[in-house]
């Protein structure tokens, strides 16, 4: 299974970068850049999510209806003349559900990592959430996945990881950080690879919550 990352250098991947860029007027290598950052935490968040009953059942039935990843069938007329307003509600609504209040604060992280402005982080992943849960709505179908099992393992895969025990509960901790930036750094280690505290995309990302 590809990894989020790996499929960001696909064509699929190539086309949201370029599609989420021309919505916000930003260069496609910081569009890039915050996507490359985002994803795999909207993973992780929706990883954790999925650790109640209740939080597994609402994922899989959305995956199973409205985001079927029929959206990914025609991704050049999903950006032309700009998304759709109900597209970006959706977006908002699905990372309001899978943040909750940690949203500023990813946002805001966000921004300052890539240098964009936290306006135009925000309209990027409004655009690019209802990719995602398409992008997980077929691999679901693909997959045959039908229980909380089976969709952990799914996101785990998809966020490049196969959630070694230690791993898992920096995964479960990833909205719980307090803001000394510790639990982050291990989660943009686990995620992404290299050096957790320095240089890379790991350093890049670590202390993303913090002060």
């Amino acid at each position: 299974m590809a990894s989020i990352l790996d499929l960001l250098n696909s064509d699929l991947g190539k086309q949201l970068i370029s599609g989420a860029s021309a919505q916000t007027g930003q260069p496609a290598d910081k569009t890039s850049s915050v996507l490359s950052m985002a994803l795999p935490f909207l993973l992780g968040a929706m990883k954790k999510n999925t650790a109640t009953p209740d939080g597994a059942a609402g994922l899989l039935g959305a995956l199973g209806g409205k985001h079927d990843g029929s959206i990914l069938d025609n991704l050049g007329g999903f950006f032309s003349g700009g998304v759709d307003e109900a597209v970006q509600k959706d977006g908002e609504g699905i990372l309001g559900h899978i943040l909750g209040n940690s949203r500023p604060n990813v946002e805001n992280a966000l921004s300052q990592k890539s240098g964009m402005d936290a306006g135009s982080v925000a309209q990027i992943l409004k655009v690019a959430a209802p990719i995602l849960m398409g992008i997980l709505g077929k691999q679901t179908r693909q997959s045959n996945v039908n229980d909380s099992s089976g969709l952990g393992s799914l996101l785990g895969g998809m966020m490049g990881n196969q959630t070694a025990p230690q791993d898992q509960s920096f995964i479960e901790s990833l909205l719980d950080a307090d803001g000394d930036g510790s639990i982050i750094d291990d989660v943009a280690g686990m995620v992404l690879g290299g050096n957790k505290k320095k240089g890379g995309l790991g350093g890049l990302l670590g202390g993303l919550f913090g002060k």
